[in-house]
């Protein structure tokens, strides 16, 4: 077989095809004219314009941006800690322990954790009359969990590949601790962080199982909105609306992609140089 038509190229090119063939379809439809989401109709923008006319859904987008920041945020706050445990710190009791608790959301289903986080906040309400409510913040609790062990994966792993001699140096020149993670090591770490972060926002705006156990009224967010709303049937609003989301990941993926590019550029030429 010719190198042009190789099967490794050949079956690169039908996963491509796999992949984003059924996005395409979903953007062209998300400008039919019809209500029929299967019956092409001619071209209008029409259902963008009452996708944001629609305020149940709205409402729903700005509070599932919010739960994602807050969570990723948190999250990846906590996995810089819990991964500096981990990879700096060798020798303590229970650190296979400490380990495994971290990752263990990893393997478990989500509707095990989500479960387990309703029991969670049922009995402590019961006990200590908090959370009085499930609502945002049993969601973003729940979220910050979840997305706590992807965060610590994607930051321990950098961090097991940074090469130690570089902070051994700033502590001997009389840097401390703190000063030698903020000038050395948080520097070479970012992108990882910056990975984590992203990572957990995908995670916490598109999960449905977990959010569906610990929300509650006044809390529904967009996954959970538009999965009610399938299931009467799917509208051009949400053909318009996954069409937006599409659009936004990728600016996201891309400007991400080039952030992290010139983050290790910078730090390379740093290490050269120094």
């Amino acid at each position: 077989m010719s190198p042009r038509f190789s099967f490794s190229r050949v079956m690169f090119w039908v996963g491509i095809a796999f992949l984003y063939v059924p996005m395409l379809v979903l953007v062209v439809y998300s400008f039919n004219e019809s209500r029929l989401v299967t019956v092409w109709a001619g071209f209008s923008g029409k259902w963008y314009g009452e996708l944001f006319q629609d305020q149940q859904i709205m409402t729903a987008v700005w509070r599932s941006l919010q739960l994602a920041f807050f969570s990723a945020s948190t999250a990846v706050v906590l996995a810089i800690m819990g991964s500096l445990i981990m990879v700096r710190y060798h020798k303590f009791r229970g650190r296979g322990l400490f380990s495994g608790m971290i990752t263990a959301p990893l393997v478990m289903p989500d509707v095990i954790i989500g479960l387990s986080m309703l029991l969670l906040f049922v009995a402590m309400g019961q006990m200590f009359g908090w959370p009085a409510n499930r609502g945002m913040l049993t969601v973003w609790i729940a979220h910050t969990t979840f997305c706590l062990a992807y965060s610590t994966i994607v930051i321990s792993s950098r961090l097991r590949e940074m090469d130690r001699s570089l902070e051994e140096a700033s502590m001997d020149l009389g840097a401390g601790q703190i000063g030698t993670f903020f000038m050395v090591t948080f520097p070479i770490i970012s992108p990882a962080i910056v990975s984590a972060w992203l990572l957990s926002f995908t995670l916490s705006l598109d999960d449905v199982v977990i959010a569906s156990f610990v929300t509650g009224p006044g809390a529904t967010t967009l996954p959970i909105e538009i999965f009610s709303s399938v299931r009467l049937g799917v509208t051009p609003k949400i053909n318009a609306l996954a069409t937006l989301i599409i659009g936004a990941v990728s600016l996201v993926a891309i400007g991400s992609w080039y952030m992290t590019k010139r983050m290790n550029d910078r730090v390379s030429a740093q290490l050269a140089t120094s």
